[in-house]
């Protein structure tokens, strides 16, 4: 079964690496499914990726906290 996926929001691009692949924070429904945060690597065209990892947007707030006590001074 193939992996259906639309890239709803691109929310923005972490870093490039040396092969033009980017590692980026999108908002993807995955198999028509509600839209989750992902953040994973692409190819310039977006039609190759690496793994990743999805978040709802309740882990994403809590991780925005984490992140938060994390960094600041």
């Amino acid at each position: 079964m193939a992996i259906k996926f639309d890239i709803v929001e691109n929310l923005g691009v972490l870093s490039t690496n040396a092969k033009g692949w980017t590692k980026e924070l999108n908002l993807v429904s995955w198999n028509e499914r509600e839209p989750k945060y992902d953040l994973r690597d692409w190819n310039e065209d977006h039609t190759r990726m690496s793994k990743g990892i999805t978040f709802t947007k309740e882990e994403a707030e809590v991780l925005k906290e984490v992140l938060k006590e994390e960094f600041d001074d």
